[in-house]
């Protein structure tokens, strides 16, 4: 994770931990079932590590007190990490009981037989799926479920804004590479945007280039097939690398990844970021004297149509490989229900998966009504989602923007190279 040297100790050691919830710990692998019957499922994601201190830690702490006979063995870590654990456990059918799932990864997963068709578990316990906001499905089958869902709205540093004299946060194309310009002017050490490109970790791609595209009502795909060479995804790469000629791209960014796009935020080392709400509550511990606001994705000049909102979820599914999916199937259930869907979806500073739980706005950080309202008035998109092999895909666009981006080829060729390499994924 390149920069991390000026987080705080104390959350380095939070987003890192393993935290054990229940009283007494799994003495095996997933699922174990103790002598008097107790089953500990272990359950594996990146939630904990970007919610509040202890947060989570309470709401399964009220699951298990609930459920007696179940506990529950919380792995918690940041996303890139809790990703590569899981893209290992589904390859090798050593998955944790219960995992938190991005939606990029559900159609590898499945066809790897890695996690199971929740919605036999559904029909098994008489769960009434009418109360769920979505679940994502593969022939017909639900193997994911989204707990919360997160909009990936602008992120601004009004400090910044200030001291570069610009009076608006901007709403377009040409008034935000201006103001990422200024920004880039007030010192050596600040510039206006921050791209995290990582290969490795290649959801910058979908997060902070494809998101440009849906801002302004476009899409890379014409009939659930790529459409890379459109107008559309060539504005948007044109506007990128007009970005980066102008300099106003924070250094790195070719190795950058997405927690270090936040640190350099949070530092007030850029000035503007597409983010996920999830991040506030790390940006205000790390930085509470930090002044920033959210805001619609700046969309194409002209453009006046919605706009769509790029989005994440904090998915779960279950492994098909534990011994215990009926207990699973309860942590799932448990977690979906009205009550403790909203109180989650307010701490996360998200939106419900539930649909007829309603997050406290009353009590949560005004930013997140500000975000509601941003998605109440576009739409969510993200075209990844359920893709075969999406992690691939960004990766071979990310590829290829690159070398865009460092001048070894051409937006066309790139795009058309692309284009290829998608087709013989995506048939």
């Amino acid at each position: 994770m390149a920069v991390r040297s000026t987080r705080p100790r104390r959350l380095l050691a939070a987003l890192a931990a393993t935290v054990l919830v229940g009283s007494a710990a799994a003495c095996g692998g997933s699922g174990d079932e103790s002598a008097d019957g107790t089953v500990t499922l272990e359950f594996a994601q990146w939630w904990g590590a970007e919610l509040p201190a202890g947060e989570f830690d309470k709401i399964i702490n009220d699951f298990t007190t609930q459920n007696p006979t179940i506990k529950v063995k919380l792995l918690s870590a940041p996303y890139a990490s809790t990703k590569q654990q899981l893209i290992t456990g589904a390859a090798s059918k050593t998955l944790p009981d219960v995992v938190g799932l991005d939606g990029a990864w559900v159609n590898d997963f499945a066809k790897q037989g890695a996690i199971t068709d929740i919605s036999a578990l559904m029909t098994e316990a008489n769960y009434d799926a009418s109360q769920l906001a979505s679940q994502v499905q593969l022939d017909n089958k639900t193997y994911m479920i989204p707990v919360v869902n997160f909009v990936y709205p602008l992120f601004v540093n009004k400090d910044l804004l200030t001291k570069a004299g610009v009076a608006e946060v901007p709403a377009t194309r040409t008034a935000f590479l201006d103001a990422a310009k200024k920004i880039s002017a007030t010192g050596a050490d600040v510039k206006g945007w921050a791209l995290p490109l990582d290969t490795a970790v290649p959801n910058g791609i979908q997060n902070d280039v494809m998101s440009w595209l849906w801002a302004s009502g476009g899409s890379m795909l014409q009939d659930g097939k790529p459409n890379l060479t459109s107008p559309g995804v060539k504005s948007t790469v044109e506007f990128v690398k007009s970005l980066n000629d102008a300099g106003v791209v924070a250094p790195g960014s070719l190795t950058m990844k997405e927690q270090d796009k936040v640190e350099k935020f949070t530092n007030g080392q850029v000035g503007m970021m597409i983010d996920s709400l999830a991040h506030i509550n790390l940006i205000k511990e790390n930085k509470p004297d930090l002044k920033f606001e959210v805001a619609a994705l700046p969309a194409e000049d002209g453009y006046t149509g919605k706009r769509g909102i790029p989005y994440a979820s904090w998915g779960i599914g279950i492994s098909n490989s534990t011994k215990h999916k009926a207990e699973a199937f309860k942590l799932v259930s448990y977690l979906m229900s009205q009550e403790t869907n909203a109180k989650l979806s307010t701490i996360a500073n998200g939106f419900p998966g539930n649909k007829n739980a309603t997050p406290d706005f009353g009590n949560s950080d005004p930013l997140f009504k500000t975000a509601f309202d941003i998605y109440q008035a576009g739409y969510p998109a993200n075209e990844f989602v359920g893709l075969p092999k999406s992690e691939d895909l960004m990766r071979s666009f990310d590829e290829q923007l690159q070398l865009v981006l460092t001048g070894k080829t051409t937006v066309d060729e790139a795009l058309a190279k692309s284009q290829e390499n998608w087709s013989s994924v995506i048939e």
